[in-house]
């Protein structure tokens, strides 16, 4: 074979893989269902919850940093709600079959993050409880609504 068969050989099996690719992804779009009401909110509680978490984290540096160590407990808390939440919504939005496992485990971790941040008289430490709340109650709505921890996508 020379070069001229080899690249032409190349570029007809590239393209397609390509076509073969395109076709296998609009099958998948296809046969994957539409996000519900429940997942929709949820993703977006999850989102909007790490989001606030996050903030949360810089507000407990400096207050630690400030030699307040009570705040000790809830900066570990909402660094690691974020991580939930942050994957809750990755799976949410990937319609992985594991979305109810990380949903169910969000919501315990929203509902320590709130309790700790509960302590505190802040407008930033209550707000991060308000959106792990918010965060909780549609990861449990999330999981009802899947049947529990079984997924069937």
């Amino acid at each position: 074979m020379n070069r001229r068969e080899i690249l032409t050989t190349l570029g007809a099996t590239a393209t397609g893989l390509v076509a073969l690719a395109e076709t296998g992804a609009r099958a998948d779009q296809e046969h994957s269902a539409p996000r519900d009401r429940a997942h929709e909110n949820c993703l977006q509680a999850c989102e909007s919850c790490e989001r606030i978490c996050n903030e949360t984290f810089h507000h407990c540096y400096e207050q630690v940093a400030q030699g307040r160590k009570e705040h000790a407990k809830a900066l570990r808390l909402v660094a690691d709600c974020a991580k939930f939440c942050g994957l809750s919504a990755s799976l949410i939005a990937n319609q992985s079959p594991l979305m109810t496992y990380a949903c169910a485990a969000c919501a315990e971790a929203c509902n320590a993050c709130a309790k700790e941040c509960d302590k505190f008289d802040s407008a930033e430490m209550k707000a991060c409880a308000k959106a792990c709340r918010n965060c909780e109650t549609t990861c449990r709505a999330m999981v009802k609504a899947m049947g529990g921890h079984a997924h069937q996508g």
